[in-house]
């Protein structure tokens, strides 16, 4: 791309579509008695459902039922459900007109939802008459469940938990928008090679159709980029600024209903989806240049094929900015221009929304609704800074540097000319403050910049998001310490009062009710269902701990999870699992902080007693350990992990010397499918970061809830995690974030592990002999040089600590009635981490009581 670009997307060339966001009614009072009346679901019997179901087959997808596929049966039926749902989505709507109260604009890079039939089913009520109609109509419920895509709209923990957050607000009544992006392709679909590498694939999630969402063209919304900025005098002879962009694309938005539990609620998740304003030229078609005719379409597209485009080239670096600009552009528009009333007095704006930045991605937003109020509401300097610091919080996630995002100034310029100046006039401003508070200070004026000079000029996204937010809150009480403390305590010193805790939660309708029926029916059985809405009830479980028939039925639902997940387990390893395997789960995205390479030295270290005659295999506990991860595309050393751990699975699952004791499974494109049919089975968790370096982690929280207890660090949530089960119940090792910040200081020598420690030793000797490689030495390299000579995550200062945090592991899982009663009260006390609690913990603490609906 050229820096002014010409062709068919420049506006000079062809003018966009008029965008017209009026609401137009009927030109006269309608005359039909029904056009009054408000929307109303079809009746909620089998007989009404099977009608409404065929007639959406017949007419919707063009079948009839004798000679419909199980794709069209699919969306017949998720379009069933979806018109079941859209009457309390249109009421909802319309009580929030009528009674409006303050919004949340939820602004995510990612929304993982998982697949939507199950919970539209859950939330609406509707499962049993569903199934009670597919069985009278002759076709297999399970199957035509099972031929749901899932949404590829995010990648980990930050995706799910905005799926969670929205969910619990549409449970909890408020009145919410989810903003996000429409990815074609999502992050990417994860295979294996034969010999284990990973292998990136498009993840076609819309090929088969995507009947939950409402696109809605006549909405869209024009995005510029690029061009010039240039000075002019206005209608009062104020000298004023305006932006003249060089090309723009238009957003589309795609809606989808969040529905609340069983209350009539239905929220908006609306997403966003970048075409062309121009797609087609037909002069140039006509010429015979084929390429040069959809250029524009393919260019513009690009912004929303894929979650987080490779950043390791210029261009993919400009089309993440790109990527982030258009979302929020599309997102800050449509809620002045299509939401707010006509007329609406901006500043009051404050008091209508507070646009929630989920970490980093959202931030341009901020100069981008200052340069709304200022260049199009022609407003002064100081109301439209007041207006903008008033209407937006910030989320840090992050705890490591490098995930801090500083985009350099020349790609602004470039593709946001008049947004980087808008970003040093904010810069400007608040360095003022800061030299009024601390005069004399220089070198706190350089920590505190917005725009950084080294190693190249860029612009700081946390400090801008800092200074513009009314809040700003880390994810677990560790996490949010050491922000204050550590990442931003210049920012911290200034405005103390910005800075707040929200510990992350998770929802427990997708996550125990939908992931894990049976333990829902117990827990259910055993203190009724007021739970689902109110986790901390979970405590009424506690005293059935101690009741053996309890812990026996518990036992048995644990089973019935593991059965579900050895039938996984033997499609990916060829391995049958016998019963009273331990199921030892780490799944999480694969970083080196989350330090997956220790629990590979722990299994080889497994595997290498049992081979050298010093472990009898009759000793061995009969262990299943389940890996789940996807590494970013350009993240070498990750890579490389994923191609050991596999090379280690492939040779440990087929040495019959280990008689199936030890089996290890990587499960590929790991999402919340999988996540579904993995967590409820699982004995251990593993939540083993560094400590200091985990913001949170919501896989433990899930895992906790589903009866696993944990073994981990003292990092991320991981530290209430275990306040709350009691330390008996929780398997702590490894240093603390202090210690772990001496050794660093110190310098921390790797190779002294490996030499002092004869089972590391033997360990790593074994890897790096090419023992899981083939006798090729050079392909365990990457991962053997790094943890030699940088282990930058201190794996192997942890890696003694963590061996005899897992021989009590193997202690306490010998006796079977006291591993349930650990994994019932690791249940019973985790109702702290709904996400139902974090965002009664967001309205009081960050957005304000008034935004209660």
């Amino acid at each position: 791309m050229t820096d002014q670009p010409v062709g068919p997307w420049a506006p000079e060339d062809h003018d966009a579509p008029t965008l017209d966001f009026r609401r137009i009614g009927p030109s006269r009072p309608p005359s039909h008695p029904l056009a009054a009346v408000p929307a109303v679901a079809p009746e909620r019997t089998v007989d009404a459902f099977v009608r409404e179901f065929l007639e959406e087959l017949n007419f919707g997808e063009g079948a009839p039922l004798e000679r419909s596929t199980l794709n069209h049966q699919y969306l017949a039926l998720a379009r069933t459900v979806r018109s079941y749902l859209m009457a309390d989505w249109l009421q909802t709507a319309a009580r929030r007109r009528a009674q409006p109260a303050k919004m949340v604009g939820y602004l995510s890079a990612e929304f993982l939802l998982g697949r939507q039939l199950g919970n539209a089913l859950l939330n609406s009520g509707l499962t049993d008459i569903v199934e009670e109609s597919m069985d009278a109509l002759g076709l297999d419920f399970g199957l035509i469940r099972a031929q749901e895509v899932e949404p590829g709209l995010g990648n980990g923990g930050l995706g799910r938990l905005a799926a969670c957050f929205v969910d619990s607000l549409a449970t909890m009544d408020v009145s919410c928008i989810g903003y996000g992006i429409r990815y074609d392709y999502g992050i990417f679909r994860q295979v294996f090679t034969p010999d284990g590498r990973q292998q990136e694939a498009p993840d076609t999630w819309l090929a088969l159709g995507a009947p939950w969402e409402f696109p809605n063209p006549d909405r869209a919304v024009q995005v510029d980029f690029g061009g010039h900025t240039e000075g002019y005098a206005d209608e009062s002879g104020r000298p004023r600024r305006r932006w003249v962009p060089a090309w723009n694309v238009l957003g589309i938005p795609y809606n989808y209903m969040v529905p609340g539990y069983r209350n009539g609620v239905a929220n908006t998740l609306r997403l966003w989806s970048a075409e062309a304003t121009h797609a087609f030229d037909l002069q140039i078609f006509n010429s015979g240049n084929y390429v040069d005719a959809v250029r524009a379409q393919t260019f513009a597209e690009n912004i929303t094929k894929v979650l987080y485009p490779e950043d390791s080239t210029p261009q993919g670096r400009e089309l993440r900015l790109q990527q982030q600009y258009f979302f929020v552009a599309c997102s800050i528009k449509d809620y002045l221009h299509g939401t707010l009333p006509q007329g609406f007095d901006l500043t009051h704006l404050p008091d209508q929304i507070v646009f929630q930045l989920n970490d980093t991605h959202p931030v341009i937003a901020v100069p981008e609704l200052m340069r709304l109020l200022l260049d199009e509401h022609g407003m002064e300097w100081e109301q439209a800074w007041e207006i903008t610091s008033r209407c937006f919080a910030y989320t840090c996630h992050t705890l490591l540097p490098e995930a801090l995002e500083v985009w350099p100034t020349k790609l602004f310029e470039k593709l946001l000319p008049r947004h980087l100046e808008i970003i040093y006039a904010i810069n400007a401003h608040f360095l003022d403050e800061v030299r009024q508070a601390f005069p004399g200070d220089e070198l706190r004026l350089g920590r505190m910049s917005i725009i950084t000079e080294y190693p190249e000029k860029g612009v700081r996204m946390a400090h801008l998001a800092t200074v513009a937010a009314t809040r700003v809150n880390g994810v677990a009480e560790l996490q949010s310490r050491l922000l204050r403390d550590k990442v931003l305590p210049d920012f911290a010193q200034l405005w103390p009062e910005k800075f707040t805790n929200v510990t992350n939660g998770v929802s427990p309708r997708r996550f125990v009710c939908l992931a894990a029926p049976l333990l829902r029916d117990l827990i259910t059985e055993t203190i009724g269902d007021g739970w689902v809405t109110d986790l901390d009830r979970l405590r009424e479980l506690e005293p059935y701990a101690d009741d053996p028939a309890f812990r026996a039925r518990f036992r048995a639902v644990k089973q019935s999870n593991k059965e579900r997940l050895a039938t996984l387990a033997r499609i990916f390893t060829k391995v049958d699992l016998p019963d009273g395997h331990l199921v030892d789960v780490m799944v999480k995205r694969l970083h080196e902080y989350k330090r997956q390479t220790l629990k590979l030295l722990h299994v080889t270290s497994l595997y290498e007693q049992v081979i050298s005659g010093r472990l009898p295999i009759e000793k061995v506990t009969p262990r299943l350990v389940i890996f789940g991860a996807k590494a970013a595309p350009g993240y070498f050393l990750a890579k490389e992990i994923i191609f050991l751990i596999n090379r280690v699975a492939a040779v440990v699952n087929n040495d019959p010397r280990m008689q199936g004791r030890l089996v290890v499974v990587f499960a590929p494109n790991y999402n919340v499918t999988l996540a579904e049919k993995i967590i409820p089975a699982a004995d251990l968790s593993e939540q083993i970061s560094l400590a200091g370096k985990e913001a949170s982690g919501t896989g433990n929280m899930k895992l906790a809830l589903n009866g696993a207890v944990t073994i981990g660090t003292d990092d991320g949530a991981n530290v209430e995690i275990r306040r709350f089960v009691g330390d008996d119940n929780f398997f702590l090792f490894g240093m603390t974030e202090p210690e772990v910040a001496a050794l660093q200081s110190h310098g921390y020598v790797p190779g002294s592990y490996y030499q002092s420690d004869p089972e590391l030793h033997r360990a790593i000797d074994l890897i790096a002999s090419g023992h899981f490689t083939g006798g090729d030495r050079a392909a365990a390299g990457p991962v053997v040089g790094d943890l030699l000579t940088n282990d930058r995550f201190l794996a192997l200062a942890d890696f003694r600590s963590y061996l005899e945090a897992q021989t009590r592991v193997e202690a306490a899982y010998a006796d079977p009635e006291a591993w349930s009663r650990m994994a019932i009260l690791n249940v019973a006390r985790c109702g702290y981490f709904s996400s139902d609690r974090s965002m009664r913990d967001y309205i009081d603490r960050v957005w304000g009581t008034g935004v209660r609906a």
